[in-house]
């Protein structure tokens, strides 16, 4: 159990130092802020949305370790899905962190995303590892408000 817990923590050590789609997408046709004042994680998400499909999704700001990486990860499971596979795709994540996933659930379908799981055992930073998602669900709804995970 050790080894996997380290392969995890270099996954998201990884993601944070070297960020995929970590840029702004002049494409965009939706963007969405999101702020974490618990831990300061502040993010700026730039999707293109064409008909259902997020074609392209790119972020840029900053946080800890766990948000950026979470940022990261998220862009690159999201890109080429539809609005409904992204949302669905979030509720599993956060079954996965909040330890609310059935023990026969949909983890296989998380793939790599799976790295996130022992988030569940540190509550304070379940809203660091979700804030980029409930950025993109805000994204998705066309919502101009900046979300906050308080």
């Amino acid at each position: 159990m050790s080894d996997l817990r380290d392969l995890y923590q270099e996954t998201i050590l990884e993601h944070s130092k070297s960020p995929r789609n970590y840029r702004k997408l002049e494409a965009a046709n939706r963007t969405a802020e999101g702020y974490n004042p618990l831990c300061g994680d502040h993010f700026t998400l730039y999707v293109d949305v064409q008909g259902d499909a997020i074609r392209d999704i790119g972020f840029q700001g900053s946080g800890c370790a766990i948000s950026k990486a979470s940022a990261s990860m998220m862009t690159q499971s999201v890109k080429g899905r539809s609005k409904a596979e992204a949302q669905q795709l979030f509720r599993q994540f956060q079954e996965l962190v909040t330890n609310q996933a059935s023990p026969n659930g949909d983890k296989d379908k998380l793939g790599k995303l799976t790295v996130f799981s022992g988030v569940s055992e540190f509550p304070v930073r379940v809203k660091c590892a979700t804030l980029a998602w409930h950025t993109l669900q805000a994204a998705l709804e066309g919502t101009q408000q900046p979300v906050s995970t308080e």
